[in-house]
């Protein structure tokens, strides 16, 4: 098999993993808090984390961390898994799945603005034109989603999902720094101490599992949401050379997630809620991918009228 479709393989199998996610998290919540999910959850992943390293013998790499990089790993362990997962398991459980998923899938987004502002640097105006189809989508399925719940929909459960959009900008700004490390590796040392918290924590929250199924559920978030597509998705890159097809499989997984969220949770899928993904998602999309040409007409028509206009005035 060529390492393009190879890749192709490796980018489905992630996305596939990430479209059945939401459901999952919510078949964990019927019988388990949300810490309990996360721990279970990030228990399985360190151990897949600590098996692949293994078997590519990459394991010996930690060793050769500096002081400042294990405090580094200490504090992004602290966002993800603890503290990023807690807020959105939390927004889960207040939510419907098709209304949380779609909302914290608008974390590009978020991200977009998050370095506008910290690295000082204004967004192209054209990008103003995604963020707000995005925030659009965000309102529509807000609203819309409030028929499936006769007391209306949980606004902290939104703004919960919102916050846990720009958690995880925030660990993509911090994790993107550690570039020069294996990208496994990366996420086997974020797990390691995000598990040891979570662990320490258990001590006194107290930990109560008796449902199997609740336990099925949090072991396949911690292999199909965290692990596996991560793992995947990273291979998927590595082998490609064209790393935009694999990455616009990635939009696929918020429609597919919704066909799953309807079948096994029996949730109806409002309209509202299709069409704001769609906003969501080409929103994200235009930014990525129209935004900049439209920028750099924009910026050749302003250059070549200025030069018209000294030479008309000379």
């Amino acid at each position: 098999m060529e390492k393009n479709s190879k890749a192709i393989l490796y980018g489905s199998v992630a996305v596939l993993s990430w479209s059945t996610v939401a459901t999952a998290f919510k078949v964990g919540l019927k019988n388990l808090t949300y810490f309990e999910l996360i721990l279970i959850a990030s228990c399985t992943a360190l151990i897949i984390f600590t098996m692949v390293l293994i078997v590519q013998k990459k394991l010996a790499i930690i060793s050769s961390f500096s002081s400042k990089q294990w405090l580094r790993f200490a504090g992004i362990g602290l966002l993800n898994p603890v503290a990023y997962y807690l807020v959105l398991f939390k927004s889960y459980s207040l939510l419907p799945a098709q209304v949380a998923q779609p909302i914290n899938y608008t974390w590009p987004i978020l991200l977009l603005v998050m370095l506008a502002i910290f690295t000082r640097r204004p967004i192209p105006i054209p990008k103003y034109m995604g963020l707000t189809f995005s925030l659009l989508g965000v309102v529509l399925i807000s609203l819309g989603a409030g028929k499936s719940d006769v007391s209306g929909i949980s606004v902290l459960g939104i703004l919960l999902a919102l916050f846990s959009a720009v958690m995880w900008a925030t660990y993509w700004m911090i994790n993107n720094k550690n570039k020069d490390i294996d990208s496994r590796v990366s996420l086997f040392m974020g797990f390691l101490f995000g598990t040891i918290y979570l662990l320490v924590a258990a001590l006194f929250v107290g930990v109560n599992i008796e449902n199997t199924t609740s336990l099925l559920a949090g072991i396949y978030v911690g292999a199909f949401e965290i692990a596996i597509p991560f793992i995947c998705f990273g291979m998927a890159i590595r082998m490609t050379n064209n790393p935009a097809l694999v990455n616009q499989l990635c939009y696929l997984s918020p429609f597919m997630s919704l066909f799953f969220i309807s079948i096994v949770l029996g949730e109806q899928i409002y309209l509202s809620t299709y069409i704001g993904l769609i906003l969501i998602v080409g929103g994200i999309v235009f930014n990525q991918y129209f935004a900049h040409k439209i920028t750099m007409k924009l910026y050749r028509t302003i250059v070549k009228y200025r030069i018209t206009h000294r030479a008309y005035s000379s």
